[in-house]
């Protein structure tokens, strides 16, 4: 028993006997235990340490408690929830047999007639909730558990718990909440207000991978699965299963569409749609048409988003992206300890692949080389740390609320821009030989030659400008910005420099 599990079972030792670890999720490790009080297995879900760091324990059992009232057939109800020596946990019944996602890993696809019959009794339980304002915004294999092959949904309300629960701090646990392959293009985009057609686009897409043996979008990394979520079309399932009825294919593309507004306005509508032989849409009538395409705009907004998204979701990577089953590597695991302190605000891969640097709320850095063992913290301190293209330094926001290089590897750090005003700071390391930033609170986007030099202003306006990406040779810089009473609300832009 590791000590992580041992501490677990002596402080809920009053209440329940933990028996076993069963597994480990994107946001936490599931045991199995008995309840001591009303002798029942059930399934002891312990959110991972480092998303419950920022979690108000009271505030997650107070927003959890509100999917407590969900009672259906088809939705796996919660038994209790709180915290204990730190921890914090929900509780939910112990299901004998096997989730969706250890089906499709063994039969790869289902029947025509059994997979429209699981999602349309997984649509009637989003139904229900979304009735009760409930979004559950995590539908993938992993939560529909199959009792005798009837679907019970699991982890209602657990992503909006934790999600209300930080308090809109999500970015500092390094975690994003949703899985890529089933995620909507507004969860990818990080879309500030999720609806119940969030859950119909990830229901559509685990009715896809029923009918074809694979989500809508593939891809082998989190980044590369995102972008095409938010530009590309999925082919229509008859291109890869002609079997599939036109009226369940007409339905599985209205299910995919980019814009909520194009996707059926509610699980209900989903579930009839797959029962109607009738049912047709324009989706596949023009089998050209594609959601994000048919307006630039969303487009654009689309392709800039997703690398703000990438972001948050890179700390996650390991655990989330799934490539073919039989060719799926065994994650890296790093079991030292960080020589960091405080809760992960970033994480920033090399471009070269060859350097991974951790960074804290602190403002500490540290770094390790994949290949060698250990990371080593760096001398500086800093903030929202970016790669130089090839790896060998950093820049970075120092305390002082400088623009500095730090070199990886030693050496002297060098000075970019000095300011004492900077409330925000965001930057990117462009190949053309320039650093372009982006700050808050009446600023801008701007350049400085990365050895040094006067700032070159490329754009001004209120609000906030956040850097976050840098099209090869300078071509294009693309940023986010938010005005002044925008609520959250962001705008993404393409800067052309030399226009």
């Amino acid at each position: 028993m590791t000590e992580v599990t041992s501490r677990i079972s002596a402080a809920l030792a009053d209440r329940y006997l933990v028996e076993r670890r069963l597994g480990e999720g994107g946001m936490a490790t599931v045991y199995l235990a008995e309840d001591l009080k009303h002798k029942r297995k059930v399934a002891l879900k312990v959110l991972r340490p480092e998303l419950a760091a920022v979690l108000g324990a009271e505030r997650f059992v107070q927003e959890i408690t509100t999917t407590a009232s969900l009672q259906h057939p088809h939705i796996l109800p919660l038994f209790d929830s709180g915290e204990a020596d730190g921890f914090l946990y929900y509780v939910m019944p112990y299901i004998e047999g096997e989730t969706l996602r250890e089906k499709l890993d063994r039969e790869t696809q289902f029947g025509i007639e059994e997979a429209v019959r699981i999602t349309s009794e997984a649509a009637d339980a989003l139904h229900h909730a979304h009735q009760q304002g409930v979004i559950h915004r995590d539908i993938k294999p992993e939560n529909i558990l199959l009792q005798n092959d009837r679907p019970m949904v699991a982890d209602f309300g657990i992503a909006l718990a934790v999600s209300a629960a930080a308090g809109g701090r999500m970015t500092e646990t390094g975690l994003s909440l949703g899985t890529p392959h089933y995620m909507s293009p507004e969860q990818a985009t990080a879309e500030k207000d999720i609806s119940a057609r969030s859950d119909v686009y990830s229901l559509g897409s685990v009715l896809y991978e029923m009918l074809t043996g694979e989500p809508p979008h593939m891809g082998n990394s989190a980044q590369q699965i995102i972008m095409k979520i938010v530009t590309d079309t999925a082919r229509p399932v008859t291109e890869l299963r002609r079997s599939v009825p036109p009226n369940v294919a007409a339905a599985v593309a209205k299910s995919l569409e980019k814009l909520p507004a194009d996707r059926f306005q509610s699980a209900k509508e989903f579930s009839d749609a797959l029962a109607n032989p009738g049912f047709t849409s324009a989706t596949t009538a023009m089998p050209g048409a594609a959601g994000a395409s048919g307006d630039p705009r969303w487009r654009t907004r689309f392709v800039a988003a997703a690398l703000v998204a990438v972001v948050t979701l890179v700390a996650a990577v390991a655990g989330w992206v799934r490539g073919p089953t039989n060719a799926a590597p065994e994650p890296t695991r790093f079991d030292e300890p960080l020589p960091v302190s405080g809760v992960f605000l970033q994480l920033e891969v090399a471009p070269d692949g060859r350097s991974l640097l951790v960074a804290d709320i602190n403002g500490q850095l540290a770094l390790r080389r994949f290949g060698e063992t250990g990371f080593r913290t760096l001398d500086t301190e800093g903030y929202a740390p970016r790669f130089a293209p090839d790896g060998r330094a950093v820049v970075l926001l120092s305390p002082e609320r400088s623009v500095i290089v730090v070199p990886v590897d030693g050496g002297p750090t060098r000075t970019l821009m000095r300011t004492t005003g900077m409330s925000g700071f965001s930057a990117a390391w462009g190949d053309d030989g320039y650093v372009y930033i982006g700050v808050s609170g009446g600023g801008g986007i701007g350049r400085i030659p990365e050895g040094g030099g006067p700032v070159d202003t490329l754009h001004v306006a209120p609000g906030t400008h956040l850097v976050k990406a840098v099209l090869p040779r300078g071509r294009g810089v693309l940023f986010t910005t938010s005005g002044e009473g925008a609520s959250g609300v962001a705008t993404l832009q393409v800067l052309h420099p030399e226009d």
